[in-house]
């Protein structure tokens, strides 16, 4: 099982990326075009160019996981532009917006944590 905590580095892929690829291509994208360590136990979300499924991959020490999630109807409508990098950073809470194919900028949602007033 995957455990996804606050502390997680969590880096979304802005590019699409190619669905024939298993475990061992997508860790080469990381490496490659996101620049980014597969073993790092980072979260690596990838989108097909159609946005109708994502991939996710993540290390936990022992191997590889690889999830996919395909949409039975629709697409995925938030996606980060293209800009000069290619990875975007979410948290936690985004990720799972985003799981649920909801615009992690603009939903609204009480923030991470609060600042305590100590006296």
């Amino acid at each position: 099982m995957i455990q996804i905590t606050p502390q997680m580095r969590i880096l979304l892929a802005v590019e699409p990326a190619d669905f024939r690829k298993g475990i061992d291509g997508l860790a080469q994208v990381c490496r490659q075009r996101l620049k980014a360590d597969p073993l790092s136990g980072a979260m690596f979300i990838f989108s097909n160019r159609r946005r109708k499924a994502l991939k996710i991959l993540v290390y936990d020490g022992q191997g590889f996981w690889l999830c996919q999630k395909r949409l039975s109807a629709g697409r995925f409508t938030w996606w980060p532009k293209a800009t000069d990098s290619a990875t975007a950073r979410l948290d936690v809470h985004q990720a799972q917006l985003l799981l649920w194919n909801c615009n992690p900028q603009s939903a609204q949602a009480a923030p991470m944590w609060k600042a305590i007033a100590v006296d």
